[in-house]
């Protein structure tokens, strides 16, 4: 059986790595708009974070770190884009109850978490976040952060001014 696996596995894309230009992929979100990930990061900073499942615990930790540090991030002028394989029904929901200040794409085809390669359990998205500058790829988060994914950014933003 494991033999049987192993083509499929080989072409499994790799995560999206430092260096890397930001993936021409687009993807509806939470109200249906098409939002083309490319042209979004082609100026300035833009971090793409994945999640697997809307308003679980985790889930809701790592968007609500974002949202609380909403005005730091916006001084250092990132724009923010929140992805996972739910709805667009599910993405608008969880979007509205937590009253996040950016977009939440549903990634229902799971293009764009190929594309990264953060294809997790399931078909879900894999915990994790990219920095992109002017459409490259400057930081990847290490960790998969929850309730500090925006500590992580904003440290590593901070570094960057030394």
């Amino acid at each position: 059986m494991l033999t049987s696996l192993l083509p499929f596995l080989s072409h499994a894309a790799d995560k999206l790595a430092v260096g890397a230009d930001i993936p021409a992929v687009q993807c509806p979100d939470q109200d249906g708009q098409g939002v083309d990930l490319r042209k979004v990061g082609e100026k300035g900073y833009l971090l793409v974070y994945f999640y697997p499942k809307a308003s679980t615990p985790g889930c809701t930790q790592q968007g609500c770190s974002l949202r609380n540090s909403w005005t730091e991030l916006q001084k250092a002028g990132v724009q923010v884009i929140g992805v996972s394989t739910d709805s667009e029904s599910s993405q608008r929901k969880f979007r509205d109850t937590q009253k996040f200040p950016f977009p939440l794409l549903a990634d229902h085809d799971k293009a764009v978490t190929a594309a990264f390669g953060v294809k997790g359990f399931l078909g879900m998205a894999s915990r994790s976040a990219f920095l992109f500058k002017d459409g490259k790829c400057v930081w990847v988060d290490p960790k998969g952060s929850t309730s500090d994914q925006a500590e992580q950014v904003l440290k590593f933003l901070n570094s960057q001014k030394l």
